[in-house]
C-alpha cells in the first residue's frame, strides 16, 4: 500500500512500505520545489524499470553490462490533447558488442512499466474514506 500525506503547503510525504519519498510542485505553481513533482515520479518509474530490467536481464544472460544510465526527456506540450512523450536514452557501460547492445535496447521496451504505459488500459477508482 502507498500512503500520501500532506506535510506543509503543497509538500507531501509518500510512504511506500518502509520507504519515504517527498513530492512538491515548483515555486511557480505555489510550492516549495522541495521534491520532484508527480510527473517526475511517473517518468522516473519508467527509467527505473528500464534500468532494473536491463541489469537483471544482463545478469541472467551473462552479458557484460557493468552499469548504465537512463536519461529521460519529457515533452508534455500536447498532454491536454492526449499525447505525452518521453524520449529515453540508454548509456550502457561494459564490454558489449553491437549485437548485445541492440538486444538490450529491445529488452528495455519490454520492461513492465513501459508495457503498462503503452499497452494497458488503466482504470482508477477514487472514493472518500469512511472516516473522513
Amino acid at each position: 500500500m502507498i500512503r500520501i500525506s500532506t506535510e506543509s503547503g503543497l509538500r507531501h510525504s509518500i510512504e511506500i512500505g518502509p520507504h519515504l519519498l517527498h513530492t512538491d510542485v515548483p515555486e511557480s505553481l505555489g510550492g516549495g520545489a522541495s521534491g520532484p513533482e508527480p510527473h517526475d515520479l511517473f517518468d522516473a518509474a519508467l527509467g527505473a524499470c528500464k534500468a532494473l530490467t536491463l541489469m537483471l536481464y544482463a545478469k541472467q544472460r551473462g552479458l557484460p553490462l557493468d552499469s548504465l544510465d537512463v536519461h529521460l526527456v519529457r515533452d508534455d506540450s500536447q498532454e491536454r490533447q492526449g499525447t505525452y512523450r518521453l524520449a529515453v536514452e540508454l548509456d550502457l557501460r561494459g564490454a558489449l558488442d553491437d549485437e548485445q547492445r541492440q538486444q538490450l535496447l529491445r529488452i528495455a521496451d519490454k520492461c513492465p512499466i513501459h508495457k503498462l504505459m503503452t499497452n494497458v488500459e488503466v482504470q482508477v477508482e477514487t472514493r472518500l474514506s469512511e472516516g473522513a
